[in-house]
């Protein structure tokens, strides 16, 4: 594994545009074809994990073979989700 850089809890907008490394297990997996998003946790929280097969097909490729518990680490830049796809209500989870 990488060294981690932050803990999935310690994200914020002042890392917005930042490369960091996370160190965690996976929550939930969600495919929606050429983006997959996972649920990354660790003791401190959860953090959203997407992989875009336009920005980088080998990472994509491989997020196809996560599943729950999977530990993993990942390294990318932190970004803040569009407008459009904003959670009106940032407790609810979608379970």
């Amino acid at each position: 594994m990488n060294i981690r850089t932050h803990r999935c809890g310690e994200l914020n907008t002042k890392q917005i545009g930042e490369t960091v490394v996370l160190n965690g297990w996976v929550q939930r997996r969600r495919d929606h074809g050429m983006v997959i998003f996972i649920d990354l946790r660790d003791r401190t929280g959860i953090t959203q994990v997407v992989f875009n097969a336009e920005r980088n097909l080998r990472c994509h490729q491989a997020a196809h073979t996560l599943r729950s518990e999977c530990v993993v680490s990942v390294t990318g830049q932190v970004m803040a989700r569009p407008d459009e796809s904003k959670n009106p209500d940032p407790l609810d989870r979608g379970d």
